[in-house]
């Protein structure tokens, strides 16, 4: 499959994009990709230094004729989302990703793909193997650990970077020109709770909640698309008031910043009750709703063979159903400001719960830091109601946009002139690593830009061919146009 990725047009980046998804590159795991870019560059005898937080920076001198161009930061992440469907049998820190063409888009065998951020990465790595594109000083900046915290970029050194201007490499609609996006902060619940036993009259049941899309917990939060967490507590507060339920065990998420696809709950109920009569009265109304985003979403229980011992204490149970009923999640606001745009929300990411331990995991994200707070103080009132205990963690900065930017100027002439129409000139909920960067570097004239990928952080994730083409004749003719140093 790879092989005939390869053949793609632009070659060059496709080469570059088959030959980093062989390797495993797993956020907080980057050692083997890290590696190879470090080989890669050197081998090309460039400048290549890699920082204490593991981000590599690469430089190459100007073209003839270039320069006395600012030289360009050109920036990417090397991690990426390791999701697959629940049929599929992959070894993410083994095997690299199986890729095919389905006709317009390159997809991957039942996981991500990992064009976020690998086209990106791709792209950079085209430019410094290249002994004919113009352009101007380029340091190439590929961080570690974005997916996960941007911790990578959060650790870069200060007084690292000489450059002047930064063109991330990392949004992902070919129409949008980025100029800012938003920031995030983790928030954990976590409580220990009494278990009890369970009547040994009780029947065991395994509930699942599957069929979903998921998505990127920023881009894709406005869709209306289900989480699986929430439609999952849903239907056990409808069980537990019905039939006095026990809850033994639940797991639903994986990732922190992916819409969760898959919930699965362990539970007893008494068998006078009709699991499966209620189970389809819940699920008929809850598919109705979801219909039109949803359309493939699956609610099941099946009979456990053995009835397990202990279940959540009643109090507990109750408390816990209410707190995740409670907790917002998807879009909390609007933006004022910029039409579409979310300014506020929440993803109630990853919920764990089993043998007396309680750990739930969000991602909130906003442009505004007042409007962040006030969603973070929400989520912890909720939780902290069920008594559970709130840690803060992971938090990054947004990044205001600069309407007035100079190579927000050239971008907008450039794309005018290549496709005869203007860009979307916007600003995105989702993070973007130049919040940081410009944090730490206050000069920088910041931009971002990319090919279409749909379906990011879950399986569905796809890579426009055409798309890719448009992105790299977008990138080439900037780099031609980058200002001169003044």
């Amino acid at each position: 499959m790879s092989q005939q990725i390869k053949h793609l047009n632009p070659q060059a980046v496709w080469e570059q994009f088959a030959a980093i998804n062989q390797i495993p590159r797993a956020s907080k795991k980057e050692e083997q990709i890290v590696k190879f870019i470090m080989d890669f560059a050197e081998a090309l005898q460039l400048d290549t230094y890699r920082d204490k937080t593991g981000n590599v920076i690469i430089r190459k001198p100007a073209t003839k004729g270039l320069e006395n161009h600012k030289t360009t930061i050109l920036q990417a992440h090397v991690d990426m989302v390791h999701q697959k469907n629940q049929d599929t049998v992959f070894d993410f820190e083994n095997q690299g990703i199986q890729m095919f063409v389905d006709e317009n888009w390159v997809r991957a065998e039942g996981t991500t793909l990992g064009a976020d951020n690998g086209i990106g990465v791709a792209a950079i790595m085209a430019i410094l193997a290249s002994d004919t594109i113009a352009h101007p000083p380029i340091e190439a900046l590929l961080t570690v650990d974005e997916e996960t915290g941007m911790t990578g970029a959060a650790g870069l050194d200060t007084g690292v970077l000489q450059g002047e201007i930064l063109l991330n490499l990392d949004t992902e609609d070919d129409e949008e020109i980025c100029i800012g996006s938003a920031g995030g902060i983790d928030i954990t619940a976590t409580k220990e709770y009494k278990q009890t036993a369970i009547p040994q009259h009780y029947i065991g049941y395994e509930i699942a909640v599957k069929g979903l899309q998921g998505g990127h917990s920023g881009m894709d939060i406005n869709r209306g698309l289900g989480n699986a967490n929430k439609i999952m507590n849903r239907v056990l507060y409808h069980i537990n008031a019905a039939t006095n339920m026990r809850l033994v065990e639940l797991q639903g998420g994986s990732l922190r910043n992916a819409i969760p696809r898959e919930s699965t709950a362990i539970v007893a109920v008494d068998p006078s009750a009709s699991l499966s009569n209620l189970l389809e009265e819940i699920a008929s109304l809850i598919k109705a709703e979801f219909k039109t985003t949803e359309p493939h979403l699956q609610l099941s229980a099946s009979k456990l063979s053995s009835l397990p011992a202990e279940g959540m204490a009643e109090e507990d149970q109750q408390a816990l159903i209410n707190a995740v009923y409670a907790a917002p999640n998807g879009v909390y606001a609007m933006s004022p400001d910029f039409e579409r745009l979310v300014l506020s929300s929440n993803n109630i990411a990853k919920v764990s719960v089993g043998s007396g331990h309680i750990n739930i995991q969000c991602l909130t994200r906003s442009s505004s830091e007042s409007s962040k707070s006030d969603l973070t103080n929400t989520i912890r009132a909720a939780f902290e109601l069920a008594g559970c205990t709130i840690t803060l963690s992971g938090e990054y900065p947004g990044w205001q946009p600069d309407p007035h930017s100079e190579i927000l100027a050239v971008l907008a002439h450039i794309y005018k002139k290549q496709n005869n129409q203007e860009p979307n000139i916007m600003a995105v909920h989702a993070g973007l690593e130049c919040g940081i960067l410009g944090e730490k570097y206050p000069h920088l004239d910041k931009i971002s830009f990319g090919p279409t990928i749909l379906g990011a952080h879950s399986p569905d994730e796809r890579a426009s061919i055409a798309s890719v083409q448009k992105f790299w004749s977008f990138l080439l003719e900037i780099l031609k146009n980058i200002p001169e140093k003044t």
